[in-house]
């Protein structure tokens, strides 16, 4: 059955105003130790006390087991993250480096010059070395893309703020290798994806994409429109539509396309057009003037594929797993290695790290046609 359209929180004492909880938002809106992150979901959305909502992703929970999970701490390998060779458990990064890790995302930080400065002061052999060394090994921005700089003015971004908080309450400091293998996942995690969305988006990751929507004639042109298909609760296409531009850069124009199928619990926008991908391009000339915009594409009923050869635009930009672990796009390779082998024409221009939930492997990728092809 298809969703109702947003914004909205089901369960919610009063209308669901995202504006308003922007408005409102700061560090006071966090949990505060290790025992109310349930609370906290609860006064967010303005949910009963008694609240026992079932959760469902790849597996089902509320939030008093969640609530559970968070306080037994890393008994039963709860937090068994990292692993050797031999599959012994690896101690956890520290506090102090876990913090490193999580303020490579800040709106504060300049992400390339905050990677430099991750990797270099990490101890020799420490786990906070080696998931600088494969964060770095991912690392690609060509020579025609420019990052953007810290902000100048305060970013607010909810789904950042309490996924740091997790970070350390998981004793989580970032992928390495054999993540990739990882096969545990925390009760926090269908929660965050319900109400804000199966990957945070980053500052840099949403300047990025503002970036590559700018028009090729500014200012007589207008920026191309950026189809969030696969849109789900909407987050992304909120936080694309709020962000503030430097004056030289035109601003967006947002479309949030989703069929629905799948069911969330908060939504933060209230137009998505409830479509399939591939359907909504076929009927609207491929987008073969907009941004496609990909935030955690399936991997079943080949939707990704599907999406792909239906765009006829130039730039695609995919927000998913950057190792092998079948969780976004395909089952059996990341993104860009099928971008090489079946898009002729396309280069990847970008590739750049996202927040990473415990146990998972993010990033933002981005693809151009090239000149000759698109002419």
């Amino acid at each position: 059955m298809p969703q109702r359209q947003g914004p909205y929180c089901e369960g919610s004492k009063s209308a669901f105003d995202p504006n308003l909880l922007f408005a409102t938002w700061d560090d006071d809106c966090l949990p505060q130790n290790n025992y109310d992150f349930g609370y906290t979901i609860i006064k967010i959305f303005n949910l009963a006390p008694t609240d026992n909502y079932v959760y469902r992703a790849m597996a089902a929970t509320n939030l008093r087991q969640a609530q559970a999970a968070i306080d037994a701490g890393n008994k039963n390998g709860l937090h068994a993250w990292y692993r050797n060779d031999e599959d012994n458990e690896i101690l956890p990064p520290s506090p102090a480096d876990i913090t490193a890790y999580t303020s490579l995302f800040a709106s504060t930080s300049s992400l390339q010059s905050a990677l430099s400065s991750f990797r270099s002061n990490a101890k020799k052999a420490s786990l906070r070395a080696s998931i600088a060394a494969y964060i770095s090994s991912h690392f690609f921005v060509s020579s025609t893309i420019q990052l953007p700089k810290k902000a100048k003015s305060p970013h607010i971004n909810p789904y950042y703020d309490i996924w740091a908080w997790t970070c350390q309450n998981l004793e989580w400091g970032g992928p390495i290798e054999s993540t990739a293998h990882t096969k545990i996942a925390h009760h926090v995690l269908p929660i965050l994806y319900h109400h804000f969305g199966c990957v945070c988006p980053s500052y840099t990751a949403l300047h990025l994409i503002a970036r590559l929507a700018q028009p090729d004639k500014p200012p007589k042109q207008a920026s191309k429109p950026i189809l969030d298909v696969g849109s789900g609760c909407g987050y992304w296409t909120y936080m694309l539509r709020r962000l503030l531009l430097p004056e030289h850069l035109s601003p967006l124009t947002v479309r949030a396309i989703d069929n629905q199928a799948s069911l969330y619990r908060t939504v933060w926008i209230p137009d998505t057009i409830v479509a399939s991908g591939a359907t909504y391009l076929e009927r609207h000339d491929g987008g073969r003037d907009a941004v496609l915009l990909l935030v955690y594409p399936q991997t079943t009923e080949d939707f990704t594929e599907k999406v792909l050869r239906a765009y006829k635009g130039d730039t695609i930009v995919v927000a998913g797993t950057q190792n092998r672990n079948g969780f976004t796009g395909f089952s059996d390779q990341v993104v860009d290695e099928w971008v090489e082998k079946e898009m002729l024409g396309w280069e990847k221009v970008c590739q750049i790290p996202l927040p990473s939930f415990a146990g998972k492997d993010e990033a933002l990728f981005a693809f151009r046609k090239k000149k000759a092809e698109s002419a």
